[in-house]
């Protein structure tokens, strides 16, 4: 009986046995961080719940929207329609979860729960 052993990749990582085990709540902070970079807001104002379903993960993101000043016309002409927005942040975030968490994104459920106005930075 001949045994071949196989040298890993450079940069793979080699199998070891065991399991990995990570709470939903280190997904959940992870995905607060991640919601609340792409939504635009301070990770305060986002809510994230994480559950498992249908053999991967479904997400609900509850957050405030930015949105252009009111007096500034042009601004809001350009806007995108917030019901696109949301799609376009639904489908960003269910792709960038994935990566990072290494699990299927079976859903993500957005809830606008209000808009809020960015502060304007002054440069010095």
């Amino acid at each position: 009986m001949s045994t071949l052993i196989a040298d890993s990749p450079r940069g793979a990582v080699p199998v070891v046995r065991g399991s990995v085990h990570v709470r939903e709540r280190v997904f959940e902070k992870t995905f607060r961080e991640v919601s609340a970079a792409t939504i635009g807001v301070s990770r305060g104002d986002v809510d994230v719940e994480v559950a498992e379903w249908g053999g991967g993960l479904a997400v609900r993101v509850a957050a405030r929207l930015p949105i252009p000043e009111l007096d500034d016309t042009g601004a809001i002409q350009a806007a995108t329609p917030v019901i696109e927005r949301v799609r376009e942040m639904q489908a960003e975030l269910a792709s960038e979860l994935g990566r990072l968490s290494g699990r299927d994104i079976q859903r993500v459920s957005f809830i606008v729960t209000g808009a809020v106005v960015p502060e304007r930075r002054r440069v010095r």
